[in-house]
Order: C-alpha cells, then structure tokens, then sequence
C-alpha cells in the first residue's frame, strides 16, 4: 500500500505553487506595455453630455487671498475650500438665497450644528459669515439630502445651500474664526 502524506505537506504545497505562479504573473505583467495617457478625442458615439468635473474651474479665482480659507464666488455660485498652502481641496456648486454678502473678506463667526431654515426646510452644518440688510448670510445643506434654492417667495434668505456631502466637507474644513472670501 502507497504511503499518504499528510494534509498538512499538501497544503504547504499548493501554497508554495500558487505563490509562485503568482510571482511569475506580477514579473510577466511588469515587463509587458504599460498605459499611457492620450489626448484621443472621444469617439462620435460618446455622450454629448458633459461630465460633472468637465465644468469644475481648475483655478481658485484670482484676487480671493491667501493662505486657508474659503472662497465663495457670487457669480460662479461655487465654493472652494484652500488649504495653507494654496491647494483646492475640494470646490462644488452652492445655490445661494435672495441676499448675497458683498465682496469682501470674512469669517466664520458661529456654527449651529442643525436648526429650521428661513424657508422652513430642516438644514445642518450653518455656518454664519456675513450679515446684509439685517439678514445673517450662512453655508448650510438640507438634513434630507436635497438641494432646492433656499428661497420662497417674497423672503429675503441668507441661507448659501450646497449637496450633503460638501455641507460635510465645509463643516470639517469651517471652524470659527475661518477666513471666507467672497468674490464676485
């Protein structure tokens, strides 16, 4: 009768195998053609509709100030948040009220983690920055995720609105005392 080797020799051996194929495949695929970036146009059946990034400006504005802070651009309706050494690290479209802060340099004076807006929609991450006409201008995002113009008819809002996540994204980056530069 042949003699068995033990479960544990046939384990070590096909793991010793398929590490080696293993190796052998990762060595073939370092030394066969590696991509490269094109600038081919896309081909007629591509979509003609643009990307969400293909509209994202790639330049903070000029003449919003140095260093970290929030820039707020009135006719561009978008907000960057800039780090200290001048890099974008995130920029996304707001819908702003019916009172716009002029331009100018501010900063985040309050936070309130959550409250009724102005125009009745439960909001979070408001961060107060401005006032004009008696009416406190503020960043903030509806609790449910959508991201209607805060504005009803007749009402003078202050409320600057943006998606959940970029809400998110500027009440970890805005903590009192935040420079924002509003630009035009």
């Amino acid at each position: 009768m042949p003699a068995r080797l033990p479960s544990w020799a046939w384990v070590t051996g096909l793991t010793v195998g398929a590490i080696a194929a293993v190796t052998v495949l990762g060595v073939q695929a370092d030394r066969g053609p590696h991509p490269t970036a094109t600038s081919a146009k896309p081909s007629s059946t591509a979509s003609a509709q643009p990307t969400p990034t293909a509209s994202v400006p790639a330049r903070v504005p000029d003449g919003s100030g140095t260093g970290r802070r929030v820039v707020y651009s009135l006719g561009e309706k978008r907000v960057w948040l800039v780090d200290a050494s001048e890099a974008s690290r995130r920029t996304f479209t707001v819908w702003p009220g019916s009172v716009s802060p002029d331009p100018g340099t501010y900063t985040v004076s309050s936070r309130n983690a959550a409250t009724t807006g102005s125009d009745g929609v439960q909001i979070e991450h408001i961060m107060y920055f401005a006032s004009k006409d008696g009416v406190s201008v503020a960043f903030s995002n509806a609790v449910d995720g959508a991201s209607p113009p805060p504005a009803a008819s007749g009402t003078k809002t202050g409320g600057v609105r943006m998606r959940k996540a970029d809400g998110t994204a500027l009440w970890a980056f805005g903590t009192v005392g935040t420079t924002v530069t509003v630009v035009k």
